[in-house]
């Protein structure tokens, strides 16, 4: 459905609002135009407003209170194939953004858990997984920690399958920086990637092995990197290469100061398997580029550059370490 933004400032102010959502083939409300008058987002209402702008993931102040994500005309047509594919997960990955940036990391965190948790237990998800029941042999060591003078080289270690977390190496990371918060001696914390990539999300052949949502809820809550990553970020640099995808940019976005190599990948891709970000990025990136461009990062299935990063502030310098030139294959 395409409307004006005065047509959108009725749809969403009328009391038949309900209705006409559940006559949309999918719950997504296409803006084009500059509003005449102050819009309000839908707020709870199970809809994606998205806003035609003159490129993908455009930054317009007028529209950032109403609108869901810009993008241009050409990138429409994704964003309408990810919701079609996954209209449970788009409409609650908007609700959960509208209320982002209105809560603590804390509360963003426990907010972004509980709907994670719950599309793991939907039709989306589990249509993405259908009857696989992998499972992931445990690594020798899955994070490397090494102590250089003041600083604490913090290294994802599964190089072979481009960093991708378990929750073997969700749970070492977790100790590493548990370490790292305890030793007031430690100055500097690098948060790097062995291998090929820096990380490239959650393991595929993990997800969804624990079906019960509420106790993954406990357990992503108690062993959570992003809350550690966040308390230490005064401290920490994220130096990321390669495929920087899902948990990987958002567990990197916590940090103070990320460096990207020129080759580094970004994108969110939890939309299509039916879920969200779960490990932060809802908080850590819409920190960084707000909440419009976290949405167009998931609902276009789209990835972009270190350049485009940059230019977003999504990373703060691009470079190529010394150690990647020396450590990568």
């Amino acid at each position: 459905m395409v409307m004006s933004p005065d047509e959108y400032g009725s749809f969403v102010d009328s009391p038949f609002v309900s209705e006409r959502i559940s006559e949309l083939e999918i719950p997504l409300v296409v803006v084009a135009g500059r509003a005449s008058r102050r819009l309000t987002h839908p707020g709870s209402l199970p809809v994606v407003v998205c806003g035609l702008g003159r490129s993908f993931g455009r930054d317009e102040s007028q529209a950032r209170s109403w609108c869901d994500l810009i993008v241009s005309t050409e990138d429409l047509e994704n964003v309408a194939a990810v919701i079609r594919s996954a209209p449970i997960a788009s409409t609650a990955l908007t609700i959960l953004l509208r209320s982002v940036g209105d809560v603590g990391v804390d509360a963003g965190l426990a907010a972004e858990s509980s709907v994670y948790s719950m599309l793991q237990s939907g039709p989306e998800f589990a249509s993405w997984r259908g009857d696989s029941d992998s499972e992931i042999k445990r690594d020798d060591q899955a994070v490397v920690v090494e102590r250089v003078g003041d600083s604490l080289i913090i290294s994802l270690d599964r190089p072979g399958r481009h960093n991708a977390v378990t929750a073997q190496l969700r749970d070492e990371l977790c100790a590493a920086l548990v370490l790292a918060s305890a030793d007031d001696t430690v100055e500097r914390i690098r948060f790097r990637g062995n291998g090929p990539s820096f990380c490239s999300g959650g393991d595929l052949a993990e997800f969804g092995s624990r079906s019960d949502g509420a106790s993954a809820h406990v357990v992503r809550l108690t062993n959570s990197p992003a809350r550690l990553l966040h308390r230490l970020r005064d401290r920490l640099t994220a130096e990321i290469h390669g495929s920087t995808l899902g948990g990987g940019i958002e567990m990197a976005a916590f940090a103070d100061r990320v460096v990207a190599h020129p080759d580094t990948v970004i994108g969110l891709p939890e939309t299509t398997l039916g879920l969200i970000p779960g490990a932060g990025g809802t908080v850590s990136i819409t920190g960084r580029i707000g909440r419009q461009r976290c949405a167009a990062l998931a609902l276009t299935g789209r990835t972009i550059d270190a350049a485009t990063a940059l230019r977003w502030g999504l990373v703060d310098e691009v470079a190529v370490p010394a150690e990647l030139t020396e450590d990568r294959p």
